[in-house]
């Protein structure tokens, strides 16, 4: 598999936020958002091909009971079913990141599904071919309907929220599982618009994810 990186860090987002985990970072992305915080999964791939017993031997290094694979899209990632195989016989609890539009038959104990709005979309060459694929509705059910999940929404601005809710309802998803995070790689930004977001989400019923790692440490690789 390409790896871009694997290292130990904190939880940053979503219900398990706080919790001690290792990361697994595919390389390589179906989608490109504008925002990306991983560039180097995705406009610009990097990593190294590593075989299943070296990334289970890396993540063994670590004194994580969690898991988390992420990318890039790790499930577009070739061998991922067996990479999720291989960690579940180490009984780790899995999660794993995924922009919901693909399907694997994955080992998962949390499916932590971003779906990409609209204010996700690129302009050039790349904002047709996103656009297109960012929803995949027929796909987003099945994770629902397969996993233990969670559905969090990058979030830039509060006209955002109409489409947040038209989803939902299309795919009738109860709200105690939607997490809303504000977008944005910078402290004070995020800051900024987790104020007005708190807000929404104390009205609306959502849950309300900080980016944890991004306050702690910066917009860092590794982190």
């Amino acid at each position: 598999m390409r790896i871009a990186e694997i290292f130990y860090s904190i939880q940053g987002e979503g219900i398990l936020v706080g919790v001690p985990s290792a990361f697994v970072r595919t390389s390589g992305c179906n989608l490109r958002c504008v925002w990306c915080d991983t560039p180097y999964t995705s406009w610009h791939p990097e990593g190294e091909s590593l075989t299943l017993d070296a990334i289970c031997d890396a993540v063994a290094r670590f004194p994580a009971r969690h898991v988390v694979v992420t990318g890039g899209e790790p499930m577009i990632a070739k061998g991922i079913v067996e990479l999720t195989g291989r960690l579940r016989e180490r009984r780790l609890h899995i999660t794993i990141e995924t922009a919901g539009t693909v399907f694997a038959p994955v080992d998962c104990d949390l499916m932590s599904i971003s779906p990409k709005l609209a204010n996700s979309t690129p302009g050039g060459e790349w904002g047709p071919i996103h656009d297109q694929l960012r929803i995949q509705p027929d796909i987003l059910t099945r994770l629902i309907q397969s996993y233990e999940y969670q559905l969090k929404f990058v979030v830039a601005q509060p006209e955002d929220l109409p489409e947040i809710v038209a989803l939902l309802d299309r795919l009738a998803a109860g709200r105690s599982k939607v997490v809303l995070m504000p977008e944005g790689t910078d402290a004070a930004q995020l800051r900024e618009r987790g104020r007005w977001l708190a807000e929404i989400c104390k009205r609306e019923g959502f849950r309300f994810s900080p980016r944890l790692h991004v306050d702690l440490y910066g917009n860092q690789r590794g982190t």
